[in-house]
């Protein structure tokens, strides 16, 4: 092609096709290092912002809510990953609440309590994997109000956390007062603030740290204990709208009745994995110590939300309409057996065996039946 110098190839563009591979490159390598630095502050019921220029996520959240009508009491327990030093959690509540470490126990306790009970299923011919046919590909490998914008009500350090109840009626401010303490308030999390201004919600603020200098957020975190006046049993939950993933909602209930959300908020059908009152043992340790040493009817409840953009607002639970129990039931298919030896092989040897004595006999009264 005339006007082009040999050796030169240029693209549509004009420019040498590797001028728009390098910019394209700059582009790509800048678009990454943004996504490394962007804050995950999406986080179940509460908020999480971490320090500048790190990172943050929740791999797992589970909370146990107990409520007896007039005070509401919820343990979260975080297990975060990323490389952030030191991060701010806040939390919205309906009223003032007071904080405390939770117990370890209490999750373990519940786990036991609902988990599946497995049945059995006998099965008589084998199957894949059972003598004499071949195991399958891949067997044995793993599956798969006229108060200051913001209020500092108390500040008080709780193991590795440093714990302070806010007052706010203005997003603008908490924004200022976590600026002012190291955190900076990224845009979306003030705008999905402000329904709780609007309410008169107060915030639990919670600086994480590791013990260690030098250390970063990693690992399952020490429960956190909070406790609340609330008429109604509601669950924060509008701040994961901000979430850029997938999001699940585990939640163990503990009242006077078998609870169930009120609705779906955005996500898909809440499913109940355990209902059922604590009794005997169950009541006892550190389960029956936050009910109270009272009777108790624990939910399980469990919820998918494949588009957190969706989420509408908090959950809300009430009362069903009976105190139904129920228990998940993994079913687990065995050859039938007998002292070992499969059941399937005993019955053709006995068939066999019968058959060979049946030929036998036969061929007997043939040869008697023969003359002389």
């Amino acid at each position: 092609m005339r006007g082009q110098g040999p050796g030169r190839v240029y693209g549509r563009g004009g420019g040498p096709w590797y001028r728009r591979a390098l910019s394209l490159l700059l582009v790509l390598a800048a678009l990454q290092l943004g996504s490394l630095v962007s804050p995950a502050y999406a986080c179940g019921c509460g908020a999480m912002v971490p320090s500048e220029r790190t990172r943050i996520t929740v791999g797992q959240e589970t909370s146990v809510v107990h409520w007896d009508g007039r005070t509401e009491q919820i343990v979260m327990r975080l297990t975060v990953r990323g490389d952030a030093g030191e991060a701010a959690w806040i939390m919205p509540v309906p009223h003032r609440a007071s904080v405390g470490l939770g117990d370890p126990a209490l999750f373990e306790e519940l786990a036991a309590i609902t988990a599946p009970v497995t049945e059995t299923r006998h099965y008589f011919w084998p199957r894949e994997g059972d003598w004499p046919l071949p195991q399958p590909d891949g067997a044995g490998a793993p599956a798969p109000g006229a108060a200051p914008p913001v209020g500092v009500v108390d500040r008080q350090r709780l193991g590795p956390f440093d714990v302070a109840r806010l007052t706010a009626t203005d997003p603008q401010a908490l924004r200022d007062w976590l600026d002012g303490h190291g955190f900076t308030l990224p845009g979306p999390l003030a705008s999905a603030l402000e329904p709780y201004v609007d309410q008169g919600w107060e915030y639990v603020a919670v600086r994480l740290a590791p013990r260690k200098e030098g250390e970063v957020l990693a690992g399952a975190l020490e429960p956190l204990h909070l406790r609340f006046a609330s008429d109604r049993l509601v669950y924060p939950m509008r701040l994961s709208r901000l979430a850029t993933t997938a999001q699940s909602l585990g939640l163990y209930v503990l009242a006077d009745h078998r609870m169930e959300p009120a609705g779906r908020i955005g996500g898909q059908e809440p499913r109940v994995t355990f209902a059922g009152r604590l009794e005997g043992a169950d009541a006892g340790g550190a389960v029956g110590d936050l009910a109270g040493g009272g009777p108790a009817f624990l939910t399980a409840v469990v919820q998918d939300f494949p588009d957190p953009s969706r989420i509408d607002g908090d959950h809300e639970l009430r009362a069903a309409g009976a105190d139904t129990p129920y228990r998940s039931v993994i079913h687990r298919s065995e050859l039938l057996t007998v002292g070992g030896f499969p059941v399937w092989l005993l019955t053709v040897l006995v068939v066999a065996g019968a058959a060979v004595t049946a030929v036998a006999v036969a061929l007997r009264r043939r040869r008697g039946a023969v003359p002389a």
